[in-house]
This record gives structure tokens, sequence and C-alpha cells, in this order.
């Protein structure tokens, strides 16, 4: 699946000169997390979150330093928190570097950006650096959730057999040099050696997932055996 098969579209945005006041009531509103801020054409500028609302004078939740955290912090950070709970317009306090996608990048990519940059959305624009949508963690949970079931078909013993052997090879983890299985019925008995809980449950994993297989037995080693 792409990012366009399950972002959110129309995005809800402001503008740089909005007030963070403005901001919370949108967030408030719409029951978002987040909000792009976007220039006259529909182009990025920055982007808010809750988390950028946290530390506020108004609920008094402003960062107060003891006199000796003030000598590790600096000045300069200081300085910056000081903007994060006291700034009216929501460029003041706004992240700027915002990591995007286009429509076309797989979610397997943006699944990637959510665990490396930990962040928990990704603003989605087109050619022309347009907003056009938005994806979120919760979008691929939705696309997890929506997924349909894959057609059940039956299989013959020797071809789930086949098919089994032939998907644990292409995996680099998979230690195969003494991995057999036997398939009776649709039920697979997986021998030979696992030499991690890891692998031996991935192994599993492979044997569920093909279709026609009705039981997995595992008679996986921890120790190397000699099978032939």
């Amino acid at each position: 699946m792409q990012v366009q098969d399950v972002m959110i579209a129309p995005v809800v945005t402001v503008g740089g000169n909005a007030t963070v006041r403005e901001v919370a009531k949108i967030l408030l509103e719409r029951r978002i997390s987040a909000v792009p801020v976007v220039d006259a054409d529909n182009k990025i500028l920055g982007i808010v979150t809750e988390g950028d609302l946290m530390h506020r004078t108004e609920s008094g939740t402003e960062r107060h330093y003891a006199w000796w955290l003030r000598l590790l912090t600096g000045d300069a950070q200081m300085a910056t928190d000081y903007v994060k709970s006291h700034a009216i317009k929501v460029e003041d306090i706004m992240t700027r570097e915002v990591v995007t996608a286009t429509p076309e990048t797989p979610l397997s990519d943006i699944a990637m950006l959510f665990e490396e940059r930990q962040i928990k959305r990704v603003p989605i624009v087109n050619k022309q650096g347009q907003l056009v949508g938005i994806v979120s963690r919760a979008n691929l949970l939705q696309a997890i959730a929506s997924a349909r079931p894959k057609l059940e078909i039956s299989l013959s013993d020797a071809t789930i057999r086949k098919k089994f052997l032939e998907e644990i090879k292409k995996q680099p983890w998979a230690h195969t040099f003494n991995l057999n299985a036997t398939v009776q019925n649709g039920i697979i008995d997986i021998w030979g050696f696992a030499p991690s809980a890891a692998e031996r449950t991935a192994i599993r994993v492979a044997a569920e997932a093909i279709p026609g297989v009705v039981l997995v037995n595992d008679h996986l080693l921890e120790t190397p055996a000699f099978v032939y």
C-alpha cells in the first residue's frame, strides 16, 4: 500500500499569523493532535503539535529552572523555552524542519520514518511542494484493522512444503542448512535447529502464513543436530 491509500485529506491547516490560542481551539474542536502551518500557496512552513503547547504560561505549566539547572542548561535553551511558553503567534513555536513524504511513498517507508525520527505524523506533499494530506500512526493501524483476509485456498501438502522452504530460504536470518518440514493433511511438522527463540518464532509464523496450513508442530532444537 502507498500513502495515498490511507492519508487524511484535506488537512486542517493554519497560517503563520495564527495565534497559539486559535491553534489550541482547533486541536480541541477537530480532535486532532497537530496542525500544519502553511503559506498562501499551501506550502508547509512548519507544524504545531500538542507537545508544543504543554509548557505554556496560560496554564501555569511553563518550565522553571533552579539556579543550578540554569548553569547546566545555558541561556540559549532557556530563551528558547521562554519563547515556547510565551509566544503569541504559532510561527514562533512551530517546528520548522518538517519531515514530509509524497502520495506514492510506500507505507513501509512511512513506518520507518515514524520509528527512526520518533515522530507521530508525516505531512504529504505533491511534486510542487503543496500539502495534499497527512498520515499518522493511527492511519497505519487503520490499514491493518481494515485489511481483508487473504483468499483461502487449498494447496496440496507438497505445495505447502515447497512454499514454506522457499520462504525460509529467502530470509537472511534463517539457518536453513538442516531445516526440514513434513506435511500431512495441512499439518506441517518442522524439524531442525533454531539458535534463538526469535528465529524459532519467525519460522513458525512463516509456516502459519501459508494458505492451507491448519496446524504447525514445532520440533526445532536449540542445539544443532545431524539430519542426514
